[in-house]
């Protein structure tokens, strides 16, 4: 698809790739959509535009944090040239109310569409947020367990867990794709804050490179002054670009056996957000470090690579 690059993926290593972020929450989501769609190996089915409930209602009204997220996928598309190329949907306007009650979306029927298509290829859904739209595909259609696989940015370090970002914003939903048998992969705190990079290497290497660089930068720039009040984070100038975590999943090579541990599913205490003793005979990987160089480098790369003119 993007003719500047001088060689191919072959057809027998792409995957088939669902893209659930919380795009307007911060300003790392932008950073990996641009990444995703740039990257061959990942046919991106769709993009679905997630909650953020506990930063979100207070910016943009109880229950629309989603629609925010849905306006800046669609602007990155738009930005990078692609706008109409992929179809995007919208997820649940909020957590859900237990582990039994799924939330119906366009989000999570997309989901539950894929997955149940007649395609030999894998299927990967990567999760830059909370999961609620899969915890409640799950729960729509449990068979699409069997066919697709979880990344998710989220959750404590192991072994006791605590408080964590995109886990907070829905325990209950974690709980069932803890619980349920399909494959996961699992990208804690400790490991997706690997992921740093500054602000003067953003400029350098990232806003020179289309209208796209030229505002990922510049959103982040102005979220880092707009929350200059925080007194433990962000730092200033540095920034953490986490969910590149799923990028970075699907960049290594999966022989890197190191780089993860198979860990028995723990459940999650909706008070403390720690782990708590689970299903022993389900197994999920448990990343405890990934080639953040690697998969940053790729992204600065490609972005030179596809838009080697400011304005283009």
């Amino acid at each position: 698809m993007w003719p500047n690059y001088h060689f191919t993926v072959p057809e027998t290593k792409k995957v088939r790739y669902i893209c659930h972020t919380d795009a307007k929450n911060e300003a790392d989501d932008q950073f990996t959509i641009a990444h995703i769609l740039m990257t061959d190996k990942l046919d991106v089915r769709g993009i679905v535009g997630a909650h953020f409930r506990l930063s979100g209602d207070y910016r943009y009204g109880e229950g629309l944090s989603a629609k925010a997220s849905i306006d800046e996928i669609n602007l990155i598309l738009e930005l990078m040239h692609l706008k109409g190329k992929y179809p995007v949907y919208e997820g649940t306007g909020s957590a859900m109310p237990d582990e039994n009650t799924p939330l119906d979306s366009e989000g999570a029927r997309f989901i539950i569409e894929e997955a149940m298509k007649d395609d030999e290829r894998p299927l990967y859904i990567g999760l830059q947020g909370a999961v609620t739209d899969l915890a409640s595909a799950i729960l729509m259609e449990p068979r699409i367990c069997g066919r697709m696989t979880a990344i998710w940015i989220g959750g404590g370090n192991y072994p006791e867990g605590g408080q964590e970002f995109n886990l907070a914003n829905d325990v209950h939903a974690a709980n069932v794709l803890f619980s349920s048998s399909m494959p996961l992969w699992q990208v804690p705190k400790g490991v997706y804050k690997t992921f740093t990079t500054s602000l003067a290497e953003l400029q350098y290497k990232v806003e020179p490179h289309g209208k796209i660089g030229a505002y990922l930068l510049k959103q982040m720039a102005e979220l880092n002054l707009q929350l200059k009040d925080i007194s433990h984070w962000p730092q200033g100038e540095t920034w953490n670009l986490g969910d590149e975590g799923v990028v970075a999943a699907l960049l290594e090579e999966q022989e890197q056996e190191d780089y993860y541990t198979m860990k028995d599913a723990p459940r999650v205490d909706p008070e403390t957000m720690k782990y708590l003793p689970g299903n022993s005979s389900r197994k999920v990987r448990v990343y405890h470090k990934m080639n953040a160089r690697l998969d940053l480098e790729d992204l600065f790369c490609k972005l030179a690579i596809n838009y080697p003119e400011k304005d283009s």
